[in-house]
Formats: structure tokens, sequence, C-alpha cells
């Protein structure tokens, strides 16, 4: 066809080439004016077409207008209501229609009787016209035969509250509007006969140019040109294509109607509309810009295309386009590119999934990673055992749990995480765990075994789009962890076996990651309950402060932090708080040693600075051994606090071993960070440890904590402690609710370090429980002692302990007397316990002994250890104390813990 078409052309242009150049100008000529005379006819014909429309609408448009103004006048609803309502409207009608150009105004009832009509004798009489879409509120407009002639009118209800009460009718005749429209005729002649004369000097115009485009050529030389150009224009293997500024083919060669499948008409179409041709590629060659190596899509191929004007330095001469077919080049390049975009999909893989050591965390950056470039939607399901670090039971049928859960789309159609889900036998993800392989679901719509844990999940999967399916074993070191599942939307094909292989190649590389933080789990698990078990599980009675502690392990692993509180003689407590350096399981391990310790060492009832200097020299011990192993591993470093609070006296002793320095939060709410000696932590040695002395009203709260509460990368020291402050100011609050404040202020979601808090309030044991004397330096004080302790034992109401009290009083008033120095002071506290505690002088200790049978002596303290609970020895600055322990009696009121 497209030779036929060059010949047709060839022999047309050698026809018109034979005449003289004038002749063909002559019949241009006569052509053109034939043309310009039947436009100018079409024109007028279209005039006139336009004109009678255009009036009529206009009458349209007046009688809606008449009449809803009409129907929305004052007083026409009150005139409605009245008793003869023609009498009132029939004047009003007849005026507005007079000053509104039209033919009749007609009010009627709801049921079609006239009310006013320009001819009086129609008013009571039935309307003429179709007024049922009025009566249910509608505007309708209609041509009828009423009594006027042939009329077009407008019909609008009358409304009362939402009720219609009455219809306003406004037209005009025909003949009215056709007495317009010939109004309009001679303007329209007169711009008819304009036209022509503008066409008859537009073809004089023309066929002027036409002589001087032709250049005087006869007609052999412009068939010989014409045929050169047509050699040539169809021999060369490139799309070739004119297109005029006003965005039609003007000419197409014959590669180019191959690669545009052009039809055999296509010259001198609007490029815009030509059949099969891209939109996109449409627009750019009518548009005329300039393009160079555009790549479009049309007809299943890649088209390259250049275009630029035909003459640069002149306008309105169009555009030439040449097209290039790089389909098989472009298909070459995409598979590179493809394949350049899975391999920085594997690397991002790499870089973004596995970043932290947690489980939940890992499957998440697998989900983020694939979406939208591999999957529309992914979600990661693992066994309930992986989650908390052991292996899984097996693949087959079990339960998973969700995991990760991420796509395109917020609303996502699947379980949430935290849902546990059972693949049973026969789904895409049972057999996956079963063989190790993906399984690829190509039409989920046709494909049933996927719904089986849940159908109507599955449908609402469906009516979002999702089509295909790759579901993934999580499989790492021989071990099935859970399945990935791929799911695919937005792109209309499904899955196939490049995407299946990519999709293994993610999962594998994410299940090494998920597999590794499940061992760190697991790992972390077991130095986490060790530590807890290293700490104390509950706090011991005593009645000296109102005690809140809080633990928090760090989210990358356990470490050494550690507190206690220990009751020691005297219902005195002491705090400890401690921090070993570093996390693992050798950290804790080194905690719980030196927690052991500190728990002996105060049992000795040393000060707070000989039991550091103990401690100290522990962990030198500790750090020595360690270091002679074969791993050379030694402790880093361990920090310590240590306070003794009196309930009596309302004395503090504090001592410190590189430990930040304790806050005290007196009961008007100001905090306070006392001055403490900065001693180096334990296990440096050299500089001796100093105990501060602090006097402490009733209800100071004192705070104890490790660095991790107040540290923090992103903040300096003293940052810390001001936040410190400002959550601890408030008074009122007891040391539970400060130690809430205190967490949700400081720390952040995943502390990087572990925390110990320990919030003491303290309190004092007043004189109803206190009763102290001074024992003059003679045996024969003993007996007026034992008076007296049996009469404040009768005061307290423990008449029960009086003899055994007397018994241990006078046995430790006599040694004191006997082997001790003055001064020899007796006290009895009335706290939990009875309490009996004798000081004197001196720093000799008594032994515990059996005396021989013949021996007059050594059965005193015997008979203290019989009789009491518990006794000891303390040694102060003025001397020794020895005190001895009784259980109260079952009843007794006992102070608060």
């Amino acid at each position: 066809m497209a030779a036929g078409s060059g010949r047709y052309r060839r022999a047309t242009v050698r026809a018109l080439t034979e005449r003289r150049p004038r002749s063909l100008a002559g019949q241009v000529f006569l052509l053109q004016l034939t043309v310009g005379l039947l436009l100018v006819l079409g024109a007028l014909a279209a005039l006139l077409v336009t004109s009678r429309n255009d009036t009529e609408q206009a009458a349209r448009s007046r009688s809606v207008a008449v009449a809803q103004t009409f129907a929305y006048s004052p007083g026409v609803r009150a005139a409605l209501r009245a008793p003869d309502p023609s009498k009132i409207l029939q004047p009003l009608t007849e005026e507005a229609r007079k000053h509104a150009g039209v033919d009749f105004i007609v009010v009627m009832n709801t049921h079609g009787i006239r009310y006013t009509h320009p001819k009086p004798e129609d008013i009571g009489k039935h309307f003429v016209g179709n007024i049922g879409p009025s009566l249910a509120g509608k505007v309708r407009v209609e041509s009828v035969n009423g009594p006027l002639g042939h009329e077009v009118q407008a019909i609008v209800p009358i409304t009362d509250r939402g009720s219609v009460v009455g219809l306003v009718s406004a037209g005009m005749k025909v003949a009215s509007v056709s007495r317009a429209i010939a109004g309009h005729l001679p303007v329209i002649f007169g711009i008819s006969g304009v036209a022509l004369a503008l066409a008859t000097a537009a073809t004089a115009v023309i066929t002027t140019r036409l002589r001087r485009q032709t250049r005087g050529l006869g007609s052999a030389e412009m068939s010989r040109m014409y045929e050169h150009h047509e050699a040539v224009l169809h021999a060369v293997r490139e799309g070739v294509v004119i297109v005029s500024d006003d965005g039609r083919l003007l000419l197409a060669n014959d590669e180019a109607r191959r690669l545009l499948a052009l039809p055999e008409d296509a010259e001198g179409q609007a490029v815009a509309q030509l059949p099969g041709l891209a939109p996109e590629l449409a627009g750019l060659l009518a548009s005329g810009r300039p393009a160079a190596d555009e790549i479009h899509q049309t007809g299943g191929r890649l088209l390259a295309v250049n275009q630029r004007r035909t003459d640069r330095h002149a306008a309105g001469m169009g555009t030439v386009a040449t097209i290039r077919d790089s389909t098989e080049l472009r298909l070459l390049s995409g598979r590179a590119e493809v394949a350049h975009e899975r391999l920085r999909l594997l690397y991002e893989a790499g870089v973004s999934v596995g970043t932290t050591l947690d489980v939940a965390r890992t499957a998440e950056e697998l989900a983020e990673v694939a979406v939208p470039r591999l999957a529309d939607y992914v979600t990661v399901d693992l066994a309930a055992p992986v989650l908390r670090g052991d292996e899984p039971a097996g693949s087959g049928a079990q339960q998973m749990l969700r995991t990760a859960a991420h796509g395109i789309r917020g609303d996502l159609p699947f379980h949430p995480p935290g849902t546990l889900i059972t693949f049973v036998d026969g789904t895409p993800q049972a057999r996956g765990m079963d063989t190790g392989r993906s399984q690829v679901v190509s039409d989920l719509s046709t494909t049933h075994t996927w719904q089986l844990p849940d159908p109507e999940r599955a449908r609402r999967v469906l009516a979002c789009g999702i089509h295909s399916l790759i579901a993934t074993p999580l499989n790492a070191r021989g071990n099935i962890l859970g399945v990935a599942n791929f799911w695919r939307s937005q792109k209309p094909e499904p899955f196939d076996e490049e995407d299946r292989s990519l999709a293994e190649e993610l999962v594998a590389r994410a299940a090494l990651s998920i597999d590794n933080a499940r061992r760190y789990t697991r790992e972390h698990a077991l130095a986490v309950t060790l530590q807890r078990s290293l700490l104390p599980r509950t706090l011991p009675e005593q009645s000296a402060m109102e005690v809140a502690h809080r633990y928090l392990p760090a989210q990358s692993g356990v470490s050494g932090d550690w507190f206690d509180v220990i009751p020691l003689s005297g219902s005195r407590v002491a705090l400890v708080v401690g921090d070993v350096v570093g996390h693992g399981l050798h950290a804790a391990a080194t905690m719980g040693r030196l927690r052991t310790a500190v728990h002996t060492f105060s049992t000795l009832d040393l000060t707070p600075d000989e039991l550091l200097g103990h401690l100290n020299d522990l962990v030198d011990q500790i750090d020595q051994e360690e270091a002679d192993t074969a791993d050379g591993t030694g402790i880093t470093g361990a920090t310590c606090l240590y306070a003794i609070y009196d309930p009596v006296s309302r004395r503090c002793d504090v001592a410190r071993a590189g430990h930040p320095p304790p806050a005290l939060v007196h009961p008007d709410g100001t905090v306070e960070f006392p001055e403490l000696p900065a001693c180096p932590p334990l296990g440096l040695g050299g500089v001796p440890f100093e105990t501060t002395e602090l006097t402490l009203p009733e209800g100071t709260q004192i705070v104890l904590y490790t660095d991790g509460l107040v540290e923090e990368r992103t903040r300096d020291l003293d940052v810390g402690m001001e936040l410190l402050r400002g959550a601890l100011s408030r008074p009122g609050r007891s040391p539970e609710e400060n130690c809430r404040a205190v967490l949700d202020q400081l720390l952040p979601d995943r502390p990087r370090d572990d925390v110990a808090l320990l919030i003491a309030r303290t309190r004092v044991l007043g004189p109803d429980r206190v009763a102290a004397w001074d024992v003059p330096f003679d045996p024969a004080a003993v007996a007026r002692m034992r008076s007296s302790i049996s009469d404040k034992l009768g005061e307290w109401g423990l008449d029960e302990l009086a003899f055994a009290t007397e018994v241990v009083v006078s046995e430790l008033v006599t040694n004191a007397i006997r082997y001790g120095s003055p001064p020899v002071k007796a006290r009895l506290l009335r706290d939990r316990s009875l309490v009996c505690e004798v000081a004197d002088g001196s720093n000799t200790s008594p032994h515990l002994r059996y005396a021989a049978t013949m021996d007059e002596g050594g059965r005193g303290l015997f008979l203290v250890a019989q009789l009491t609970e518990r006794w000891g020895t303390r040694y102060t600055p003025q001397g020794k104390v020895i005190w001895a322990e009784q259980q109260l009696p079952t009843g007794t009121n006992l102070p608060p813990t």
C-alpha cells in the first residue's frame, strides 16, 4: 500500500507539472475561490443555526428567571391564601409581564387552575402543560400549544415551609422568538459578504505566493526533484516525520509508517488524533519542541526520537523528527539496570538488616528494605521460641508469631504484629518450611490453600488488589526460624523465577541476622537471669527507712550494677549501691562476689570506710587471680557507695569509692548533693577511704543510683545531675513515686547501660522506744540495772521478756565492769525486736566458750547466747558495744516497715 501511494503521488505531480506554472496557479486560484465560497456558505448556515439556538435558549432562560422571581416575590404566598387570589395577582402579573419582556405570566394552584392570564377569559381554566415535576419541587421548561399558540414556558413551584402551595409559569410565543431571529439576518448576510471578499483576496495572495515558490521551474525539473526526494526518503532505515506548526502530519516515510503503525490516510490528520500512537509520543510530535534521543514506547517498541525545526531562522515551517527502533538495545540495558537494581537492593539489605541484636527489629528491617522494590507488602512470621532466644521446635505446622508487617499502605489487610498464626499442612508457608524452598503463588484468586488459616482475612487481602505471593522460609544454620511472605498488588504481572531467586537471597542474609539476634537474646536472657538471681529479690524487714528501688538491665547486655539494704545491729540499716564496669556474664559474676563480700563485712559492724577498705583488698585479689588466668581478663573497675543510717541519732555515715554522690531530698522538697570525699574506685588502691557524717531530719529521702541514670552519650554529666534534681524536687512524694518520676524523666526508651536506683525515706526511733542509762563502774550497780530494766519493760508491756532481759543485762554489765573500762552505758531499743546494748571504753572483745564443770565463771555469754536470737560486738571510736536481740512476744505492735 505504501508503494502504491507513492506511485499515485508521483503521477499526480507529473500531471500538474507538465503545464506551465501560470496555468497551475490559475487552477489553484479557481479551486481556492470555490473552496472559499463553500466555506462562506457553510459559515452562513452555521450562523443561522447558532443564532436560532442562542435566541431560543435566551427565551428559555428569561422564562425561568421571570417565573422564579415572581414565585419568590413578597406577598405571593399571602395572595394565594386570600379568598380571591385572582383579584390580587392578575394586576401584578400583567405589570410584571410587560416589564420582563415575556408574553405571559400565569399563577395557578396545585391543581393547575389558573389565577391569572393575559386573556382574562382563560382565568379559572386548567393550565396547559405538565405540572407534575413542579409539584415535586423542580423547575420544568417545555414547549406546548397553549391559548396564545406555540409557546415556550417555564413552570416554577411556590413553596411555603417546605411544601408546594402554588405554581408560576412564564414564557414566550415561538413566533416572538422567530421575529428575534429575523432581526439578526441582515447582520449575518453582511458578515458573509465580508468573509467572501476576504476569501477572494486571500486566494489572490496565495496564487502570487505559489508563483514565487516554484521559482519558474518547469515540469521536468520539478518531477526529477520529486523523484530524487522520494528515492532518498523511502530508502533510509530511519523514520522521518514532518509535522506542521498546527500539529498536523505533513509527511511520513515508509519506515515511519512501519514503526508508528500509521494508517494510509494519516498525512494531513492531527497527530494527537492518530490511532495507535502513544499519547506521550503524539504530544512530543505536536508540540514542536526540540528533542534529542528521547525514548518513547509505542506498539511494543522503544523508539528513540530526535526532533528540530525545519528552518532554524524562520517561524511557521513546522518540525522534522527522525525515529529509530531501539527496542533490543533498551531491552539489554533494561536487563542490566534490573540486575544493578537487585544488586543494590542486596547491598542495602546487608547494610540495613541486622543493625541491632533484637529479633523483632531485625524482622522489621527485612520488611522495610523489601518494600516497594521487591514487593508491595511484606509480612514476617517467626516461631514463638525464636523470639525468646530458643531454637524452633521444627518445621511443618506450628504456631508462628506475626513479628513484622510493612507495606505501601498504612491500613494493612494482614494480621497485625503480635498475632499467633498456625500454618496448617498444604499452605504455601507450611510447604516452604517443609522443603526449605520458596513457594510462589502466581494467582491468589484461583489458589485456595493459602486461605486455609483465615478465609475471612484472605478475602480482605484479595479486596486490596493483592494477587501474587512468595513464601520464603527463614533458614539459618539448618534451623527454620520462620517464613517471610512477599505480596504484590501494584504490578499486574505475578512474581517470576527471578523474583523468587532475589527473595531467597534477601531472606538468607536476613535469616543469619535473625539467628544471631536469637542467640544473643538467649545469652542475654541467661545473663539477666543470673544477674537478677544475684540481686535482692525482696528487701528485708526493718523500721528505720521506707525503701523503694528499681533495677533496669541495659538493652545491649547485663552489667555489674547492684544495690542492697542490710539491717544492722541497734536498728541501724546499711544502704549499698555498686557498679562493676563492663557488660556480660563476667561483670555479673563479679558483682555477685562483691555483693556477697559486702554482706559478710557488714556482719562485722564495720564503719563505711573500713568496709570499703576490705572490699578494695578483695577486688585487688580478684583482679590478680583473673590476670593470672590464660585469657588474662581482669576487672576493669568497680565503684561502690556504702551508707549506714541510725534511726536513734538520725546520723548517716557515708563513704564512696569512685561512685556518684547521693542526693538528699529534704521534707520541703529541696534537693542537695552533699560534698563527699572523691575517693578512687575499688581496685586502684593507694588512697584511704573517708567517712562523712550527716545528720538528717526525719522524712529525708536518700537517693542512691548508678552512673547509668545520669550519664548519657548525648548529654554531659552535669546536665544529668540537674535533671535528677528537677525530677526529685517535688515535696510530699513517696519513694515509690520518686522512683517512677526519675526513670520517666531521665531514661531513654532503650537505655545503653544498667540502672540501679534506691530511694530510702528516713524514720526516727523516738524516745518512747529508747531507754538509756549511765552505769556506775561498780559491781553493786548491776542490781539497780536489773530493777530499772524490769520497770521499763513493764512500762512497754513486755513483762514476758523481763526475766531473760534481766539476766542478759546483768551478764553484759558485769563483764563490762569486770573486764572493760569506764564509762559503761546500757540501752534498750523496742523495735521489731528488743535490743539490749551495753557499751564500755575498752576494745577487748568477749569470746563465747564452754566452761568446765569446776569453773566458777565463763558461763555468762553462753547464757546470753541461749536466751537471745543473736548477739554480737561492734566497735566505736569510744570503745565497743555488746548487743543482743530478743524476739518480741506474739501480738506486740510492731513499727511500720
